[in-house]
């Protein structure tokens, strides 16, 4: 069995999809409000990542009209932070 430094170790088991989406999930509530800016992320109930779908919650249905027509810039924007094509889909509740 090779000797890896701990370094290695890392990279190797963060390539694991099931535990790299799940970083991914956690970092997405760390960033939104720089992606979405302070408004809309004080008004979003709730953000998550289940597999490759953004979900989005929100009570106020002027942000909701709002958020279903930038479903798009929404992906590439959440996309271009985490560094990956993480998100293909948005479901706005």
């Amino acid at each position: 069995m090779g000797e890896y430094s701990m370094s290695d170790a890392l990279k190797h088991f963060m390539r694991n999809p099931r535990i790299k989406g799940s970083m991914q999930a956690l970092q997405i509530e760390d960033v939104w409000e720089k992606i979405m800016g302070k408004t809309i992320a004080k008004y979003t109930d709730k953000i998550q990542i289940y597999g490759s779908t953004l979900y989005i919650t929100t009570t106020v249905a002027p942000l909701k009209q709002e958020l279903l027509y930038q479903k798009e810039q929404i992906i590439q924007r959440v996309n271009e932070t985490l560094g990956d094509n993480t998100v293909k889909e948005v479901v706005i509740k």
